[in-house]
């Protein structure tokens, strides 16, 4: 071997690697030019340290590392005493070996499981480190995502990419006192071999002091759990070749220029891959099941997998499914959730210490909002603060990590754990009586809201606004905007119209189910709609109302034709309809009974039955000039087409959905145009379908096509998919099979996600047409 043999070695390393001096410096976190002078043999004995980074930097397995240690220590000077002579030029004052330092990182979790995409973030952090700019990684999220057991992870893998040392300090943000940087800064400077007579007494001083001795070092800092910027920011290296990983509850949104990690929930086959480490694949083998439903009660939460993992282990006789019964008990969860020492209690008990009152209490008057989502509003009317503080408490409470911010609406979501422990402090620190003016006060506004946002959808107001609105400055101004907030808080408005009902105010739910008449057209696809019009009808009952409770039954009669498919149900609703609209001497809402009651006995087969109901309907609605009744005769007719469409006497469907059309076209005066249109789109469908049964497909397309323009402008999906499934049928007919693919898709898609009894008839006609396009794709003969 030559003088310089390990600058010979570096150099054929790196070339047989194919990699620049640029590169490889840029990998290892040295200068170009100190890499040149070891390659041309200016340097021969490089620190071990360098020769550890530049071994990392070149991805050399241990043999051929070891001969390039070899060859830096056989050139390395001679050391008297142990200790090697260091040149004065650039050395800090005051530092010294840090070997032995007491900022060591704790200990790696052998059964460290998942997190692969935040573990690739950080590795190319580590390979593309520029001692220009030190780059600095935050992990953050709510608490028990496993920030901490993260990073300690990364820092053990990444060790040998920082063969200058890796400092771990715990801030403790969460304690009532975190750290301050001072304090963090002197234990920093002693670990890195500055003497303490060396250390500056000022904050500003010893940050500076920090930058200095990490310029020329490869050094990797972990500062868990942090309290804020300000305790962070006075610690973070200015230049060299170092990564600092913080990590905190709060996202620390004001550092700028870093890596953010946000922790997400475990994936449910990684919290069983977490489970399975813990106790053994044979355990978890032996109860598949209960292993995904302790995962599950667990909420995919890592803290609390590892809990009833660690709880498991201690006890290998007991079997997983015990303790997914014991987890069941909703009120008991979080006290079941603790092993020894480990309690998923005690990880939430401290970010909710470091609220401010307002914001506990948002956080524990939110536990009482319905559905999985929750609006600043609702916050505010539940917690009793005006709607702007609400928000600023909420901000907080998402920053701490205890509440999930929507991505794209303004609503926020509790974890299923975080929200029992909100539901704890709700019952030890609020009176029951406050609880319940809560609940009653954010009731009584939202059942307003949502009845005044219902009535933009009543054909007769149309788009004039509605009164009765609780904050006319904050209400919706037209039926899109309608829309949105009433899909958004449909789980809130109706818990609302129970507790209205609960405290027997009767005529508001009644008021409330009629405002959501014309909306319910709009969402056929939602199954709540039986529940709000059996409330009405109760509650009309309640008041002793036959004709109101003859329009409910009517509205419950439809919920269960068209929403729920449960046709039994709408037989037993349109009969109760008849006998109280009789009682009442009301013919139009006798006629809509009728009605309702022959599109049960249709769809309970009975369709003979059914046809001669509709024509007993026709005669209750028949010669009436009342705008209402005239739209009554135009449902029934288009009715009565359908049932004769089923009967096999699709030429009389044909004449009744012409004359229901000529009606439509003529118009019904006192009634808006955009109604008639609605009225003339399901004419159009059925003349369609009486079209096809009649084969004469040219024709129906047109009609469907019409149909199909009307319900995807007013984005009706229940109304609109089924015409897209009868265009496929007419389509595939024409031999128009792409075309016919292609629709049959989209239907069959949007019908099975609105669970519509067509759903198997698309899945049907789209095989066929598959099939037939790979016929023509593959001709025989």
């Amino acid at each position: 071997m030559s003088d310089n043999g390990f600058g010979e070695r570096l150099h054929a390393l790196r070339t047989g690697a194919g990699i620049s001096q640029e590169g490889l410096a840029q990998r290892a976190g040295i200068s170009v030019r100190a890499l040149s002078d070891m390659e041309r043999g200016r340097t021969r004995g490089p620190r071990q340290r360098t020769v550890e980074a530049l071994v990392a930097a070149l991805r050399v397995d241990g043999v051929v590392a070891q001969e390039l240690e070899d060859a830096a220590r056989s050139g390395r000077p001679r050391t008297v005493g142990g200790a090697g002579p260091r040149s004065a030029a650039g050395k800090v004052p005051g530092t010294g070996s840090a070997a032995g330092h007491g900022l060591a990182l704790p200990r790696d979790l052998g059964d460290f499981t998942a997190r692969g995409p935040a573990l690739a973030g950080l590795r190319v952090l580590a390979e593309r480190l520029d001692p220009a700019r030190p780059p600095v990684a935050v992990i953050c999220g709510q608490p028990g995502l496993g920030k901490t057991a993260l990073a300690v992870h990364a820092a053990h893998a990444l060790a040998p990419r920082f063969p200058d040392g890796q400092y771990a300090v715990d801030l403790r943000g969460m304690d009532p006192k975190p750290v301050p940087p001072r304090e963090v800064l002197a234990r920093l400077l002693h670990a890195l071999g500055v003497a303490e007579t060396a250390v500056p007494a000022a904050t500003d001083e010893r940050s500076g002091l920090l930058r200095s001795v990490l310029r020329e070092r490869r050094v990797l800092l972990l500062l868990d759990n942090a309290a804020d910027e300000d305790q962070v920011r006075p610690l973070l290296p200015g230049h060299g070749a170092c990564l600092t990983v913080v990590t905190s509850r709060r996202s620390l949104a004001g550092l700028e220029a870093v890596h953010r990690t946000e922790l997400a929930l475990l994936r449910r086959e990684d919290a069983v891959e977490l489970l399975t480490r813990v106790i053994g694949p044979e355990r978890v083998e032996r109860e598949t099941q209960a292993a995904r439903d302790l995962a599950e009660l667990c909420g995919y939460l890592p803290l609390a997998v590892r809990i009833a993992a660690q709880r498991l282990a201690a006890r290998p006789g007991e079997t997983l499914a015990k303790l997914v019964t014991q987890l069941t008990a909703h009120g008991d969860r979080l006290d079941t959730l603790q092993a020894g020492s480990l309690r998923i209690r005690s990880a939430f008990t401290l970010s909710y210490r470091q609220l401010g009152p307002a914001a506990r209490t948002v956080f524990r008057r939110a536990s009482l909002a319905c559905g999985p989502d929750f609006s600043p509003a609702t916050a505010a009317l539940l917690a009793g603060v005006p709607p702007r503080q609400a928000t600023r408490c909420l901000e907080r409470l998402a920053d701490a990590g205890l509440l999930q911010p929507h991505p794209t609406a303004d609503r926020y979501r509790f974890h299923d754990l975080l929200r029992l422990f909100a539901t704890e402090q709700l019952a030890e620190d609020d009176d029951p009586a406050q609880v319940a003016a809560a609940e009653e006060r954010a009731a009584r506004w939202t059942l307003r809201r949502a009845t005044a946002a219902a009535l933009r959808f009543d054909a007769d107001r149309h788009q004039d606004a509605p009164e009765g609105d609780p904050d006319p400055a904050t209400a919706p101004t037209d039926r899109e905007q309608a829309r949105i907030w009433l899909e958004a808080e449909r789980a809130q408005w109706l818990a609302a119209l129970g507790q209205a009902q609960a405290a027997g105010r009767h005529r508001q739910v009644v008021d409330a189910a009629e405002a959501m008449h014309w909306f319910s057209d709009v969402t056929a696809h939602w199954e709540l709609w039986a529940e709000v019009f059996q409330r009405a009808v109760d509650s009309a009952r309640a008041l002793g109302s036959r004709r109101d409770e003859a329009v409910h039954l009517n509205y419950l009669a439809w919920a269960h034709n068209f929403c729920l498919h449960d046709y039994p149900a709408a037989l037993a609703a349109a009969r109760a309809a008849l006998a109280a609209a009789y009682e009442a001497a009301d013919q139009l809402q006798a006629g809509w009974a009728l009605g309702y009651e022959a599109g049960a006995l249709r769809r309970l087969g009975r369709t003979d039955e059914s046809i001669v109901r509709l024509h007993e309907a026709a005669t209750h609605v028949r010669n009436h000039t009342d705008p209402q009744v005239r739209l009554a005769e135009l449902t029934i007719l288009n009715t009565l087409g359908q049932h004769l469409r089923y009967a096999n006497r699709a030429d009389e469907a044909l004449v009744i959905h012409r004359r229901s059309e000529a009606l439509c076209l003529a118009g019904v005066p006192g009634t808006p145009h955009d109604l008639i249109t609605s009225y003339l789109a399901q004419t159009r469908h059925n003349l369609g379908s009486d079209l096809m049964a009649l084969g004469r497909w040219d024709q129906a397309e047109a009609s469907l096509r019409a149909a199909l323009a009307h319900w995807e402008a007013g984005r009706m999906p229940a109304w609109s998919e089924p015409v897209r499934l009868d265009l496929g049928i007419t389509l595939r007919h024409l031999d128009r099979h792409d075309e016919a693919r292609t629709v049959l898709t989209a239907a069959h898609r949007t019908l099975v996600g609105l669970n519509n009894p067509r759903r198997d008839e698309a899945a049907d006609e789209l095989r066929r047409v598959t099939a037939e396009v790979g016929n023509a794709d593959h001709p025989t003969g």
